[in-house]
């Protein structure tokens, strides 16, 4: 037996099969055999690690993680040589680990022969990544903000519910996978003694992370590889027969659409959304009619960007993307309709005439002629997404990988009665995917975390608070002299005193309050400039003069003077005194 014992424990990292343990990894809850099961964010991902061995074997350690991993390649042809150049990439984004205590070993690390060992494992699904995931550098944070998203499961081949491949349209140059893994550790025998993996087993996740809907993109008419979101053109009346006018095909980014919950059936759910092509027609005179629209074929184009080297930007074809030997593009295009828009009536305005914002979209366009009159048109364009053949991911943005759909439209055109080909109007326009997350789904939180919030918002509470009067310098019309210091409010009277003043008093007495005389009531505003403390009556004149106090305008100019009899400004003067 010691010598049984002794020549397990001088094994190296190559095990014979029949003596290498078993590890199985168990989820919780009902599993279809060959069924890669689904998550989304927060979710909780429940089961249990069994380990068995045929023979006694000693070990170290046991890592149970829930990881996520980017691989990429590129590859290149030699322009000199016939022969391809590949660049690899890996990127661990996503690493959480199972804590088992020591007292769960066995006893002293050893796997005995014919028993079972169990370990249970719990991991949650977060909403996004820590920053040290994504450490290069980066010429904008919102480029940081996307790389921090947790990125869905792409190019990893796996079956759905219904026995059949998922077909996600990514290359095998592009992959993001998720697993369970199992490691079981033990330290080398040599001088250097570190740790080296005894048994590797993994049990293989797919993720499609919550994504919210995003703003649209900021294109604004631009034209570019990528999109383009207005266009326009000469239509000509026939073969050497002049112009007719000017067309204009305009459209803006749709909403998104929005995949359902990952774990429902996709087979049977319904994502669309809406797109709107706005037309216009500038007539080169006012004889010149509409043309007549065609066919409508819509495409939704699929573009996954890969890379050996991490994106400081956004990617785009404009950024080279193609002649780049470190980075690589993808496309798949996918029919979704055609039809024939023939019926779309035209309607027709005039250059004064004041329409709605429907149709202004490009009513700040020239026109092509001096013509007071112009057309015109609204197409609604369905966008169904056809989740029965396809599998779909969200739009994201990682540090190798990117997947950003978009919408071509093809509209062709005709010119009554010109013998010439009919003219097709092509519009790319951004297209956004989001996904719905698990409705049930709440951020869970430690008990040591929960505490430590209860404990803050007891504080929050007993923390003392300020019941002083404002300071000065927060008082409305308050005035600060050259030398900083607050100087005494000069402020027009409230209006609580409009119709019980308070008058000044002599030196020495205290104010009295008492209501206005009633033959001045109707003379308010009299009344109230008279009542102002740095007035003076003249009784002989007749005269009150107000010096204008600073930050207010007199309407009769400094010293503004308000003329009445004399015995009324006699009487004001008994009541300043």
């Amino acid at each position: 037996m010691p010598n049984e014992r002794r020549r397990s424990s001088i094994l190296g990292l190559s095990l014979d099969k029949t003596v290498k343990p078993k590890i199985d990894i168990t989820l919780n809850g009902p599993q279809e055999e060959n069924v890669v099961p689904s998550f989304t964010t927060l979710d909780k991902i429940e089961g249990t690690v069994s380990i068995s061995a045929p023979v006694d074997l000693n070990f170290d350690d046991i890592h149970i993680t829930f990881q996520g991993a980017t691989r990429t390649y590129v590859e290149k042809v030699s322009s000199t040589h016939a022969v391809f150049d590949r660049s690899k990439a890996y990127h661990s984004f996503l690493r959480l680990s199972q804590p088992i205590k020591e007292a769960d070993y066995p006893e002293n690390n050893v796997l005995k022969a014919g028993a079972t060992y169990t370990y249970p494992f719990t991991f949650v699904v977060p909403e996004k990544l820590l920053p040290q995931s994504c450490t290069h550098s980066k010429d904008t944070e919102r480029v940081l903000e996307a790389h921090l998203q947790l990125p869905p499961s792409l190019g990893d081949s796996m079956f759905g519910p219904d026995k059949t491949l998922l077909e996600d349209l990514a290359p095998e140059m592009s992959v993001v996978s998720y697993a369970i893994r199992v490691i079981i550790l033990r330290r080398r025998r040599d001088a250097d003694g570190k740790l080296s993996i005894l048994l590797d087993s993994m049990k293989k996740l797919r993720i499609i992370p919550a994504v919210d809907e995003l703003p649209a993109l900021p294109l604004s008419g631009t034209v570019s590889d990528d999109y383009t979101i207005r266009q326009e053109k000469d239509l000509k009346k026939g073969m050497f027969k002049g112009k007719l006018g000017r067309l204009t095909v305009e459209s803006s980014q749709p909403s998104s659409l929005r995949l359902p919950y990952c774990r429902s059936d996709l087979s049977a759910a319904h994502v669309t959304t809406m797109a709107v092509v706005n037309l216009r027609f500038d007539p080169s005179d006012d004889s010149a009619k509409p043309p007549r629209l065609g066919n409508l074929v819509n495409k939704l184009k699929v573009v996954t960007f890969f890379a050996a080297i991490p994106a400081i930007d956004f990617p785009s074809r404009a950024n080279s993307y193609i002649y780049d030997s470190q980075r690589g593009v993808f496309v798949e295009n996918i029919n979704l309709s055609s039809r024939n828009v023939e019926s779309v009536q035209w309607v027709q305005h005039k250059t004064l005439e004041r329409h709605d914002s429907a149709i202004s979209i490009s009513d700040n366009l020239p026109s092509a002629s001096a013509s007071p009159t112009f057309y015109t048109a609204q197409i609604l364009v369905p966008v169904d997404l056809p989740t029965s053949c396809k599998t779909f991911v969200p739009t994201f943005h990682s540090c190798l990988i990117s997947r950003v759909y978009s919408l071509s439209l093809t509209l062709s055109v005709n010119v009554p009665g010109a013998r010439v080909s009919a003219t097709t109007m092509h519009l790319k326009i951004p297209l956004q995917v989001s996904a719905e997350g698990n409705p049930d789904a709440r951020p869970t939180i430690s008990d040591e975390e929960m505490q430590a919030i209860a404990a803050r918002n007891v504080d929050d509470e007993l923390a003392p608070r300020s019941v002083a009067p404002p300071s000065p310098e927060y008082i409305e019309h308050a005035h600060l002299d050259r030398s900083g210091s607050v100087a005494s409010a000069v402020l027009p009277p409230s209006p609580e005193y409009f119709e019980h003043d308070t008058l000044p008093a002599r030196a020495g007495s205290e104010g009295q309050s008492m209501p206005p005389i009633p033959e001045y009531s109707e003379h308010a505003e009299v009344m109230h400039e008279m009542m102002r403390p740095g007035r003076t009556a003249t009784p002989e004149a007749g005269v009150v003069r107000d010096p204008v106090l600073p930050g207010y305008s007199a309407f009769g100019g400094r010293g503004q003077s308000v003329r009445m009899s004399g015995d009324r400004a006699m009487r004001m003067q008994a009541m300043r005194v």
